[in-house]
Parts: C-alpha cells; sequence; structure tokens
C-alpha cells in the first residue's frame, strides 16, 4: 500500500490563473484633486480645536530639535563627520592576506 493511500490525501487541484472582475462602480475622485490653495486652507477648519495647541508645540519641538541638531553638527569640532584619512583599523593578520 502507498503511504498517501494511508494517509487519506490526495492531489491539490488544478488552479488557474483568472482576469479580475471588471469594477461595477466609477473610481472616486480623489478629495483634493485640483483644488486652489484657499480651498485647501477651508479645510483646516474641520481640524478640531483641541488639537491647534497640540500642533503648535509639536512645531516648537521640532524646530527646537533641528536647531539643536544643526548646531551641533556645526559648531562642535570634535564630532567625527568623516573617516580619518590614511590609517586602517584592520590588523596584520588580515593585510598578510
Amino acid at each position: 500500500m502507498r503511504p498517501t493511500q494511508i494517509l487519506g490525501m490526495r492531489p491539490s487541484p488544478f488552479m488557474a490563473y483568472r482576469a479580475t472582475r471588471p469594477a461595477m462602480r466609477p473610481i472616486p475622485k480623489e478629495e483634493h484633486s485640483a483644488h486652489t490653495i484657499s480651498q485647501r486652507l477651508r479645510t483646516l477648519k474641520k481640524i478640531p480645536m483641541e488639537l491647534i495647541p497640540l500642533g503648535v508645540v509639536m512645531g516648537v519641538a521640532l524646530g527646537a530639535a533641528g536647531y539643536s541638531l544643526g548646531r551641533k553638527l556645526y559648531i562642535d569640532k570634535q564630532l567625527r563627520l568623516t573617516r580619518s584619512g590614511g590609517t586602517s583599523t584592520k590588523n596584520t593578520a588580515d593585510q598578510a592576506r
């Protein structure tokens, strides 16, 4: 008796690739397509009033973080931004190869 008959297994059915059905309804237009700046600014009125102070605080925090990072990279002379030239960190066994 074959092992597949013992386990009650049968081969998988043949699965053919089929094209998808066409959409029955048109694709909805994007909400912000071809709007002017004034129309986009009007959508800011939809933001709840409770979130405006949070947005201001987040904006100030991101600005301060960017300023601090830029200042650190520009002012700190001990910070290595590039590799040291000429010296290799490999040991002599690796160089013998």
